[in-house]
Parts: C-alpha cells; structure tokens; sequence
C-alpha cells in the first residue's frame, strides 16, 4: 500500500481504507496513533474540541470512553453528532470523519472498564470529570478514599462511566505530497449509493 503514490487509487469502502491507514499507523513509529480530536457542540451552538482515544474502529463506528457527567457528555446528550480527525504527523496522513452518536451498551463500557490498568480504574472513581476542584490535594484525598475502598476488591465500573460510539456518515482522507498537491479525497454516505467517493482540489 504505497500512499503516496502519485497514482494512489483508495478503496470504494471507507471502512476498509481507513482500517488500512489505521493499521499502517499503529504500525509506525507515531507516539499515539489511537489519539482523535473530538468536536462536539454545546447549548449555545459553540463548538467545542479535545483530544480523546479511540478504543475500538469497525463498521459501526468509532468508540470512546468517558464519564457520562462530563462537559462532551453533556453536550452528546444535547446535540448527539460529532466530528473526528486523526492526525498522523511521521506519515503525513490524516484523517477526517463525522456522524450520529450513540452510547455503547452496558456490557460493551464495563468489558473495556474491566481491561483498564487498576489505577485507571480508581481514577474514574475519583474524578468528577470537568467539575471545578478547589485543590489537587482534593482529587488526591478522593482517590486515596476509592483506594482504601476497593482494596483487594474488583473494583466495577461507575454507573456514570461509559462509552460512546460515532458512527460516520462522512470520511475525508489527506495525503501530505510535494508541492502541496496534497491527496485528499471524501466519501459521503447516500442512502441509495451506499458510500460515493470523490477527489478533492487541496
């Protein structure tokens, strides 16, 4: 799979291509290839963006998780359509998607949860994500309370930690070349068509 190939030809399936890239960059030496900007909309029609992790790509979507309380949380709940862009800087790549979302099921959040590192685990107790904290010794003393609480315990998943899932009905891809006469191509979602690609001028 040779991207930048003056000639590259992508898949008619989004799905696929971006599995391709997705693998080449978990492949390559890029720090987190797993990290996508986030772009939801608050109350006011204010965009709004952050960097999460996605834990899980395949033909429904993207997954992330998070807690239910927290200010993307809120803002789902209200306007439940997101837009995501992975950034591949040693590749040269990018990546560009957009669609409803939905929260994962119960089942789906506490089997991640479950595979979590125990401190993360804890951590998702502790914090009351994009509240105000008064002081770092205040998330340090809660901590050390869910840590003494849960000693030598399974520690499950808070009822208001979850995933959610975007699921695209919009891809645009980017391919750095020379000159700037980038590669860049989209696929838009039609409910006859199926996905119908086409290039686009850099």
């Amino acid at each position: 799979m040779n991207l930048t190939a003056e000639d590259y030809r992508p898949s008619p399936d989004p799905i696929i291509e971006f599995k391709n890239w997705f693998e080449k960059a978990k492949n390559s030496m890029e720090p987190e290839p797993t990290a996508m900007s986030l772009a939801t909309l608050d109350k006011d029609s204010k965009p709004r963006v952050r960097v999460v992790l996605c834990k899980d790509f395949d033909e429904s979507g993207f997954v992330f998780f998070t807690n239910y309380d927290s200010n993307k949380a809120k803002e789902l709940e209200i306007k439940p359509y997101a837009s995501l862009s992975f950034h591949w800087k040693t590749l040269e790549l990018q990546v560009r998607a957009e669609g409803k979302v939905q929260k994962t099921s119960r089942q789906e959040s506490e089997s991640y949860f479950d595979s979590r590192p125990r401190e993360s685990q804890i951590g998702a107790w502790a914090s009351s994500q994009s509240r105000v904290l008064n002081t770092r010794k205040d998330l340090l003393d809660k901590y050390k309370e869910y840590e003494s609480k849960f000693d030598k315990k399974k520690i499950v998943c808070p009822p208001f930690w979850g995933g959610y899932r975007v699921i695209p009905d919009y891809f645009e891809f980017w391919i750095g070349m020379p000159g700037r006469l980038h590669n860049r191509f989209q696929y838009m979602k039609d409910k006859k068509m199926g996905w119908v690609l086409t290039r686009l001028y850099p």
